[in-house]
């Protein structure tokens, strides 16, 4: 099987954007019309959410039939609505006896300073999201969820880079894919694992072109938190970031396992995104389950947690220039 490098390389997972270009602001929906077992890790101390309780494995619903994730802070939130009516027009959804409820775990980022702060997601972008959803190649970058998404903002806009939604698989044997999508508006900095460089981020402010790896362009998130004036900024002004993520596999896990993995997805967060899990972000992992094979719970965590590390690198390399932020996909 040729993979596409997405998550739409795992059996029943399907994605769809919808987005405002001129307003800077979106969503993304990732369907699972037959179901999938869910779970969730919020590690962020600030998020935004919608329907994360029922993923406790303590709680009855078993499956989700789709997760949707939106800009438009707490206000993108009303985006979910469109997926349920959506789901429901389509008899899709947790049988209740009086009829089917569709069951659509939500999230949102803050991107109301980037674009128009008055244009937010809504029910019907949320339904116009589901319409545009498919398998395969789906488009990555300013779309989506991440059309008004940016990186670096710890010194304000001035100096920050645009960021965007990326996606990545991974084929681990035996059948098994393991695919994230992750919507990246952190605070600091994006790393590349594997050379230990900054590769988008906060700017020290000099001009010219991009020059990566040679210690001009970036000031250093971590460097700047730990100056006076660092400790001074990271006020409500800095309080606009969040990285949202969907990890998904083509295997049989209980709520209780997706759980675990979604824990562990976090890692990928925090080996690519420096620095992670602040107060100050709204960082959520959804992990999804859609049957078929057999797995362990922790091969599949590890590798989960390298999907979404490369779906990070994903979503500020396919970025494009937005708001007058400079992106690495010129």
């Amino acid at each position: 099987m040729k993979l596409n490098n997405a998550i739409t390389d795992v059996t029943g997972v399907e994605v769809g954007h919808a987005q405002d270009d001129e307003a800077l602001t979106g969503c993304t929906v990732v369907l699972c019309r037959t179901g999938a077992v869910g779970g969730v890790d919020v590690r962020g101390g600030a998020p935004g959410t919608r329907e994360t309780d029922l993923l406790s494995p303590i709680n009855l619903v078993e499956k989700v039939h789709a997760v949707l994730l939106s800009g438009g802070s707490a206000f993108g939130l009303d985006a979910a609505s469109g997926v349920m009516k959506y789901l429901e027009e389509r008899k899709i959804g947790f049988n209740t006896g009086a009829g089917r409820v569709p069951i659509v775990p939500a999230a949102i980022l803050f991107d109301l300073n980037l674009g128009q702060k008055k244009a937010r997601p809504d029910a019907s972008m949320g339904f116009a999201a589901c319409q545009s959803a498919s398998r395969g190649v789906v488009v990555q970058g300013n779309v989506g969820a991440g059309s008004g998404a940016s990186v670096g903002k710890m010194l304000g806009l001035k100096q920050a880079m645009k960021a965007g939604l990326g996606m990545a698989s991974l084929s681990i044997g035996s059948g098994v894919i393991v695919g994230a999508l992750a919507v990246v508006n952190a605070l600091g900095d994006i790393i590349d694992p594997g050379t230990g460089q900054i590769i988008a981020g906060l700017r020290s402010g000099r001009l010219g072109p991009l020059k990566i790896g040679t210690g001009e362009y970036f000031a250093d998130s971590l460097k700047i938190m730990k100056s006076f004036l660092g400790s001074r900024l990271l006020t409500f002004a800095a309080r606009s970031n969040t990285v949202l993520g969907v990890v998904a596999v083509n295997a049989n896990f209980t709520k209780a396992g997706m759980t675990k993995i979604a824990q562990m997805a976090q890692d990928g967060i925090a080996r690519s995104v420096r620095p992670a899990h602040t107060q100050l972000d709204g960082d959520v992992v959804f992990a999804l389950a859609t049957g078929g094979k057999r797995a362990d719970v922790s091969l599949v965590g590890a590798y989960a947690a390298e999907a979404m590390s490369l779906a990070i690198l994903s979503a500020v390399r396919m970025a494009k220039p937005a708001g007058g932020l400079p992106g690495l996909l010129a």
